[in-house]
């Protein structure tokens, strides 16, 4: 079955019907990274477009290209491109669409995924906007609790950190909210908390959710998604260093537990190094996952799957 969208900028924007034709896809394209001789976008071009710093995403996607046979044109570092010049992020997007056939762009400008697909010539995905969406994270995560757990309806999530600036918890919520009996626990500094763009979603769809500062609440989730501070959203670096490490999850703290431990990365001391050797550690898996997740959403927009 064909994705519904032309342009993947929002989580919102995507229907039960896309994630269950992208995790099955995702799931395919598994055995493809095995087999290792695909290609099946031979002589398409993939612009990818980063003005802001990303390690995980870009890689992944120019990962992800190359492995189904594509090649990648790229525009890194905002001091390096027209933009600084003065050029508009919609006449950049007209630019790139004439020399690719996909595009992906991270930018640090809230809604300028929304600029540039209102304009693109070709299929666009936002690779994360500000602090507004990051759906191919939102994605990955969806491919990861399904992976770890076997399921993601009637799951209990619990999001640790930033969760005021955090473009990956926000996508992600809108994700799960398509599934059925989904709640959640918010943890974080009062200074941080879930906005309200999320919080009245959930209001809206009658999902169940609770907000506390205890990380202790969410040990006994199914999935604790730990975030990072970031210090590129904060104005006031003295505030930065006061809130960075409020929580910290270490190895002791999930003795005897079973929860799935999960972070979009990089990570800042947030989890101890002492988690990584738990069974139920899953952020490196996670990472993994977004190969396969984003080659499944580049074959699909490009009418391939």
């Amino acid at each position: 079955m064909p994705l519904s969208f032309r342009h993947l900028t929002s989580t919102k924007q995507l229907s039960r019907a896309d994630t269950d034709v992208l995790l099955q896809t995702s799931a395919e394209m598994e055995d493809v990274l095995k087999k290792g001789d695909d290609d099946r976008l031979k002589g398409k071009i993939l612009a990818a477009l980063f003005y802001e710093p990303s390690t995980r995403t870009r890689l992944s996607f120019e990962s992800a290209m190359l492995r189904l046979g594509g090649s990648v044109i790229t525009a890194d570092g905002f001091q390096f491109s027209s933009m600084y010049k003065g050029e508009s992020i919609e006449d950049t997007i007209m630019m790139a669409g004439g020399y690719s056939d996909i595009i992906c762009m991270r930018h640090p400008e809230q809604g300028s995924a929304d600029k540039a697909a209102s304009v693109s010539p070709v299929p666009f995905i936002n690779a994360g906007d500000g602090p507004g969406q990051h759906p191919t994270q939102a994605l990955l995560d969806l491919y990861t609790i399904q992976k770890e757990r076997g399921t993601i309806d009637g799951l209990h999530v619990a999001m640790v950190g930033d969760l005021k600036y955090g473009r990956t918890v926000h996508s992600l919520v809108f994700l799960l909210g398509l599934y059925k009996n989904v709640r959640f626990t918010f943890i974080a500094p009062d200074a941080l908390p879930m906005p309200d763009k999320v919080t009245s979603f959930l209001k809206e769809k009658k999902i169940p959710y609770e907000e506390t500062t205890d990380l202790s609440a969410g040990l006994d989730a199914d999935i604790l998604y730990m975030t990072r501070v970031q210090k590129e959203r904060f104005d006031n670096v003295d505030e930065y260093e006061k809130l960075k490490l409020k929580y910290v999850l270490t190895a002791p703290q999930l003795k005897g537990k079973k929860v799935t431990v999960m972070h979009p990365l990089p990570r800042v001391g947030e989890i101890s190094t002492d988690v990584d050797k738990l069974p139920t550690a899953a952020y490196f898996r996670q990472a993994r996952n977004g190969i396969p997740v984003r080659m499944a959403l580049l074959a699909g927009l490009l009418g391939v799957i």
